[in-house]
This record gives C-alpha cells, structure tokens and sequence, in this order.
C-alpha cells in the first residue's frame, strides 16, 4: 500500500469487444431473429464462455464439427475463420452458411492463398491447434507450417531460402511476434512480409493500453476466458511491462480477496471478445472492496465496424422488401 493509502483502479481504454467479435455476435442474434431457433454454430462464435451460454439460452447450438449439423440446416461459421475443406463440407451436406469470420482473419487467408500460388513456403506463426490457425493452414497445406515461437525457428526447413514468406494468426503478442519474425530474418534474409501487419488493430490496441499502465500496477486484472488468446497474452504483456502481479478472471466472482491485500493500484482490461457488462461487474465489485477511485489510460481511439455477412444481408434485405 502506498504511503496515502489511496486505493484505485486503472482502466484500460481500449478494452473488449472489438469490431470483428461484434459482427460475429450480432450474426448469431440475427440469424436466429431471422431463421428462428434452432441455429448451429461451428465452434464458439467468440472465444467466451459468458457470450456462448447467452446465446445459448436463446437457441443458438454450439458444435465442434460440422458433420454434427443436421442437414439442410443453418450453421454459422465462428469468428476464427475456417478452411475451405470446411466449406466444401458444408456445401456437400446441404448446409444453409453463414459465414461470420472476422475481415481481418480473412485478409490473412487471402494472403495465404496468394503465397502459395506463387509457390513459397510459408511460415504461420500461431499457436498450433488454434481454429484460426487451422483456418489459415487448411488455405494453403501444402505451402504453410507453424511456428509457435522463437525457439522453433531453428527446426524450419524449406525448399528455397530465397523464397519464404510469413503471416501470423491475428491475437499474437505484438512483441513475441516480432521476436518470432526477426529469427526467422536471421535464418532466411530475404524472407518476404505479408502487404500489412496481421495481429489486428484491437489486439494491438489492447495491448498498448496494458503497457500503458501495467508498471504504476501492483495487480492487473484481465477479464477473459482461458481459450481466448488475445486474453492469454494481455495477461503476458501486463508482467512483461512491470506489472506486480496479473490474473485472467472470467467474470468477478473469479476475483479473490487475498489478490488485494497490500495492493494500492488494480489495473483492469478485458480481452476483445468479452462484454463490457462484465468489466462493469468486476468494477462494481473492487468498489465494494474500497477500489472506488477509476482512472481511464486511453492509449488509442476505435471507431472501425464491419458490416454482416453477406448471406445474413441479403434475406435480411429480402423479408424488409416483402414487409414493405
């Protein structure tokens, strides 16, 4: 505790929902508005666990594979992105697709597809196992392998040196990427950049906002599921750049007491896919725990939205037209 004893909490601006989860969620509300309930969901629409059971309780149905979907039904395809094996699954099954994976996953896959067509080698840096990373391997299998980390690098083999290109799954941290890019330059120098960065705007965001204010922090918070990469590595970046002690909580009943004993500052973010709802919770509790005092650190402005899937636009284009 400092010498003032002035207990307050430092509150990451940006933080939450970004631009491409949104989308993702307001599709599965749309979908099920304008098909009705029963609608399946290839995955968790959004790595949450308080955003699935919600639309859960209003009809949506979580799958891990598509071969679960009955046929001839709805499914949406989840904000990770997946590959077109996938699609062509789908398509076989007589699935009715609505394809709600975030642009920015997108312009990765489109990168993925156009390395390959040039025939380089590409070096994914992700975390193996990770839907998106699946998604953007399933565009280009012949031409991508994963790496997860610096310390891969050396175990990397490829036809042509001269002809390596890399991408990266969007939720990494800014920093451990670059780490991972500059082995990866050591090894082949001439290895080729995709056209603009791939870890998107709002994790980057995010995690400007954590370095921001993690070292004036005895305790960080971050609210966020543990699937939830872009989470995983605000938590990460917070120890990385001075913070005391960090936690990743799902929601504020995770929040433990003895966490703030001799704690001055409690420093609060949440991951991209996490309702403000639930930060407005946590916050409502460390004030009745005499953390009443909110500061915000804004390190940036966000103001970027992308329209509904082009499938969901066009039916819900079709019933305004009969309506009128």
């Amino acid at each position: 505790m400092t010498a003032t004893n002035r207990r307050r909490v430092l509150l990451a601006q940006p933080r939450g929902y970004c631009a491409g989860v949104d989308r993702a969620v307001v599709t599965v509300e749309k979908a099920l508005e304008q098909y009705g309930a029963p609608v399946y969901v290839r995955k968790q629409i959004v790595h949450n666990t308080h955003v699935v059971s919600s639309l859960e309780k209003r009809g949506a149905i979580f799958v891990e594979d598509t071969s679960e979907v009955p046929e001839g039904a709805i499914v949406v395809f989840s904000a990770h992105g997946v590959s077109p094996q996938v699609h062509e699954e789908a398509q076989r099954r007589q699935l009715k697709t609505v394809d709600a994976t975030c642009p920015l996953v997108t312009k990765v896959h489109k990168e993925a597809q156009r390395f390959a067509n040039q025939d380089r080698d590409i070096i994914l840096i992700g975390h193996t196992g990770h839907e998106e990373v699946e998604g953007t391997s399933g565009h280009a299998p012949e031409n991508i392998q994963v790496v997860e980390s610096p310390e891969e690098v050396d175990q990397v083999e490829v036809r042509d040196p001269d002809n390596v290109s890399w991408l990266s799954q969007t939720t990494l941290s800014v920093d451990e990427t670059n780490q991972t890019v500059h082995a990866l330059r050591e090894k082949f120098p001439n290895l080729l950049d995709p056209p603009s960065d791939d870890i998107c705007y709002a994790t980057s965001n995010r995690q400007d906002a954590v370095k921001e204010m993690a070292a004036q922090c005895d305790l960080v918070l971050v609210v966020g599921s543990d699937n939830s990469s872009n989470s995983v590595r605000l938590v990460e970046v917070a120890l990385d750049a001075g913070a005391s002690t960090a936690h990743l909580i799902d929601n504020a009943s995770m929040l433990q007491e003895e966490w703030l004993s001799d704690v001055a500052t409690v420093g609060v973010t949440s991951g991209a896919s996490v309702p403000d709802t639930l930060v407005t919770e946590l916050l409502e509790r460390l004030a009745g725990l005499g953390f009443d005092s909110v500061e915000d650190v804004r390190t940036a402005e966000e103001n970027l939205t992308f329209s509904l899937p082009k499938e969901l636009r066009k039916d819900l284009r079709a019933e305004q037209a009969q309506q009128s």
